[in-house]
């Protein structure tokens, strides 16, 4: 059985809403009012039957012969990813990573909104990147309600500035560092490993060329 979050949801189906979501918005954008299940399904790369299952944990059913409202829907998934805010973010590791995630225009589109930058090194303190001073990670304070943590040290920082953000009152974290970060039980935290995500890829192209190794192997008698 998956794994559910707070609300009841699935944290599978939590997984595959932002799909959903970005497929709606473009549709939105190429002015389209409504969309079948089936559509939308190929959209996300998922089936058809999953849609209609996970949208109805959501409360919300197609029409038969119209299919789904994309504005509503649209709206309906954002405000169950709790989207009709702007989460203030904050990035720790100004390496080529963070720099790219601070310039990177998908996330206030998306509902997120770079407060600080921060880092470590004394070359780095004091610069200015997407027209904000990066700070030492010491100096970081609480202004106002920071929603995320974003992580893009090297692995061996990657705990002290968990413990940081944690110390500000940050509960949710977005680690690109590899490791296992030791968080209270009430901060949740999701880890990007590109190398891992690489070696499943590797994992799958492997098993192919074995099928195909073996499908050509001809048994003598």
């Amino acid at each position: 059985m998956a794994e559910s979050n707070r609300r009841g949801v699935p944290e599978a189906t939590v997984g595959r809403l932002p799909g959903y979501l970005q497929a709606l918005s473009t549709l939105a954008e190429q002015g389209r009012a409504s969309i079948s299940s089936e559509e939308l399904a190929g959209l996300a790369g998922v089936r058809s039957a999953q849609v209609r299952k996970d949208l109805s944990r959501l409360g919300t059913y197609g029409v038969r012969g119209v299919g789904y409202d994309v504005a509503r829907l649209a709206e309906q998934i954002s405000a169950e990813l709790g989207l009709s805010r702007d989460w203030p973010v904050v990035i720790v590791g100004m390496g080529n990573l963070g720099r790219a995630l601070a310039s990177y225009e998908g996330l206030a589109t998306r509902g997120f909104h770079v407060v600080a930058l921060a880092d470590n090194d004394p070359a780095v303190v004091g610069s200015r990147v997407e027209g904000m001073t990066v700070q030492a990670l010491g100096d970081l304070h609480r202004d106002g309600p920071v929603g995320v943590g974003v992580i893009t040290t090297p692995p061996h920082a990657a705990q002290e500035v968990a413990d940081v953000l944690v110390g500000l009152g940050v509960h949710s974290l977005l680690t690109f560092a590899p490791g296992v970060l030791e968080v209270p039980s009430d901060v949740d935290v999701r880890r990007v490993d590109l190398a891992t995500e690489l070696q499943i890829l590797t994992f799958h192209q492997h098993q192919r060329a074995v099928a195909v190794s073996g499908s050509g192997v001809e048994e003598v008698s």
